[in-house]
């Protein structure tokens, strides 16, 4: 199966080399995106750009392909399947939720001459990132890519209620299965509860589990594809 693989802000495409390394003898063909905004004019780029990179993948895919959505990219993953609930097979989503219609996307920090660029690691500290030894924090922040303002500032729009018919696989790195399913049981991620078929996974990770955790984050996602 294709694998369509978004990761989460900041991040391109070279994140998925570990995974895609991984998933390739499990059967599987990786398909990494890297989305507008993550090369020249980059802050020209807006959320719906980055929807269409997503979305173009999926149509690109052969047969009925997989959208693995990382952190803040789980609601391009979910848009994804918005706009094709006929050919997503299914979505694999790593810690992170789908925000609602109307809600924006990823307006989570300051944003500096149209751009939100890398926080630094305080906003991190604790179980995000706990797995990440000096090095790997030292590379993540240097490729950090700054995100758009019209991205992160970007407002979700959903109009396909067909998206709760695609399955779903939650993997859950620096927050347990147990605790998702409190947070979505008790109203926290209305579009997740809708889900008609959800599946929770957990892996003994931070929030980066593609870097410090790839070829496990791999067998998960090969599973949950095979599964599909």
């Amino acid at each position: 199966m294709d694998i369509v693989l978004v990761a989460g802000l900041w991040l391109d495409g070279s994140t998925w080399d570990g995974v895609g390394a991984a998933l390739e003898p499990l059967g599987h063909r990786p398909v990494p995106v890297t989305l507008p905004g993550q090369g020249d004019q980059a802050g020209s780029a807006t959320l719906a750009d980055q929807v269409a990179a997503v979305v173009a993948a999926v149509d690109s895919a052969s047969g009925q392909p997989m959208v693995v959505g990382h952190s803040a990219a789980c609601t391009l993953a979910w848009l994804a399947a918005d706009a094709r609930p006929e050919r997503v097979a299914k979505l694999a989503l790593i810690g992170g939720f789908p925000s609602s219609d109307g809600k924006p996307y990823a307006d989570f920090f300051p944003v500096h001459d149209g751009v939100m660029p890398f926080p630094g690691w305080g906003p991190f500290e604790g179980a995000d990132s706990a797995d990440l030894d000096d090095e790997a924090r030292r590379r993540i922040a240097s490729a950090a890519i700054p995100v758009p303002e019209a991205v992160a500032k970007g407002v979700v729009r959903l109009a396909d209620e067909r998206r709760f018919d695609v399955p779903v696989v939650m993997v859950c790195p620096e927050f347990t299965a147990a605790q998702a399913r409190e947070w979505i049981d008790e109203g926290d991620v209305p579009e997740l509860a809708k889900v008609k078929r959800l599946d929770l996974v957990d892996i003994d990770s931070g929030h980066w589990p593609m870097i410090t955790r790839p070829v496990e984050l791999a067998r998960l996602l090969a599973a949950a594809a095979d599964g599909a």
